[in-house]
C-alpha cells in the first residue's frame, strides 16, 4: 500500500494550489483526480490577478499540474470511493481498486452544478454563458442578454444583472412556479418572461452565443446568457464518510484561520467550504490549508492544541 504525508483529493484549483505548497515543503504528496470539477468546463475566468484576457479552467489546472509536478508532487487519475481513519492514519479505496495510506488528508471536491443539457451550453461556458455573476456580471455590460433557469431561482438572477444590463430576458426553462413579488419586480424593471424550455444555444464560428431557440421554435437573439437553477450538487460525501461536519447547506465547516475540520487530519477548502465559489479564494483556502498541514507534520502546536 503506498503511503504520502498527504493525499489531496480533488485536482481542482484549490487542491492544486494546496499541493504546489506543500510540495514546496518536500513532503510526500498524492493528488487523486476524477476530472470532473467546475473549473474543468469553465472556459474562461476573467477575475484572476495576472490574467487580464481571461483564462480557461483547463489551462490553470494544466499550469498548477506542472508546476506541483517540479516538487514532486504524484497526480492520479481515479476517483476516491472510500476513506476511513484508523489510529491517526487515512486509508483510501479508489474506484481502479487502488489502496493508499495517508498521514493527514486535503478535501477539495468542489461543487457540480446543475446546468440542463442544452445543445451547445457547454461550449459557451465562460465566453458567453455564465454561471456566477459575482465573476462575470462586468461580460455583460449594456448587453443583451437571457437569463436561462426556473421559478425563483431565475427571476432573481435576472433582477440581480439589472445592475450590468438593462437588456434582460428570462426563460424559466424548468417552467417552474415564480411568486408574485418577483413576477411583479420582473414587469416593473421590464424583464420579459418567457414560459418555455430552451432547446439549444445558436453559437457562430468562434462558438459564441448569437440567440437561443425555444422548444417551440421561436428565436431570442442575444450576445450573453447566464445560467440560474436549483440543485447544485456539494460533492460532501467522503466528508460525511469521516464524520465531517456540514452546515446547513452542506458546505463542510472548517477552522476559519487553519481550514482544518472537526476530524483532526483532515482539510478542506474551495467551493466545498464556501458558498463564494470564486477562483481566487480557492487558491487562498489552499495556500492556507497546506501551512497547517505542514506544521501538524512537524509536530508544531497548532492554535487549538
Amino acid at each position: 500500500m503506498k503511503q504520502a504525508d498527504c493525499i489531496v483529493i480533488g485536482g481542482g484549483i484549490a487542491g492544486i494550489q494546496a499541493a504546489i505548497q506543500l510540495g514546496r515543503y518536500k513532503h510526500r504528496i498524492l493528488v487523486i483526480d476524477s476530472a470532473q470539477g467546475r473549473s474543468s468546463i469553465a472556459k474562461a475566468y476573467h477575475n484572476i490577478l495576472g490574467w487580464p484576457d481571461g483564462v480557461s479552467g483547463n489551462h490553470l489546472r494544466t499550469l498548477g499540474r506542472q508546476h506541483a509536478e517540479k516538487f514532486d508532487v504524484e497526480f492520479l487519475d481515479d476517483t476516491v470511493v472510500s476513506i476511513e481513519k484508523k489510529h491517526d492514519e487515512f486509508f483510501i479505496k479508489t474506484k481502479n481498486d487502488a489502496e493508499y495510506q495517508a498521514k493527514t488528508i486535503f478535501l477539495g471536491t468542489g461543487i457540480t452544478d446543475n446546468i440542463p443539457p442544452i445543445k451547445n451550453i457547454y461550449s459557451t461556458l465562460g465566453t458567453s454563458t455564465y454561471i456566477c455573476p459575482d465573476c462575470d456580471g462586468y461580460e455583460i455590460m449594456d448587453k443583451q442578454t437571457v437569463v436561462i433557469g426556473g421559478g425563483n431561482t431565475g427571476a432573481s438572477m435576472a433582477l440581480t444583472l439589472l445592475y450590468w444590463s438593462k437588456d434582460i430576458i428570462y426563460v424559466n426553462h424548468l417552467k417552474s412556479k415564480i411568486d408574485d413579488k418577483y413576477r411583479e419586480k420582473l414587469m416593473k424593471n421590464q424583464i420579459p418572461v418567457f414560459e418555455e424550455e430552451v432547446e439549444e444555444v445558436l453559437v457562430d464560428a468562434k462558438q459564441q452565443m448569437t440567440a437561443i431557440q425555444l422548444i417551440t421554435g421561436k428565436i431570442i437573439e442575444a450576445e450573453k446568457a447566464f445560467t440560474a437553477f436549483k440543485g447544485n450538487k456539494l460533492n460532501n460525501e467522503l466528508a460525511i464518510q469521516l464524520g465531517v461536519e456540514v452546515n446547513e447547506n452542506n458546505h463542510v465547516v472548517v477552522h476559519p484561520r487553519t481550514k482544518e475540520t472537526n476530524i483532526e487530519g483532515v482539510w478542506a477548502g474551495g467551493d466545498l467550504v464556501a458558498h463564494s465559489e470564486q477562483v481566487t479564494i480557492s487558491m487562498g483556502d489552499g495556500t492556507q490549508a497546506a501551512i497547517w498541514i505542514h506544521k501538524r507534520l512537524l509536530g508544531q502546536p497548532l492554535p487549538y492544541d
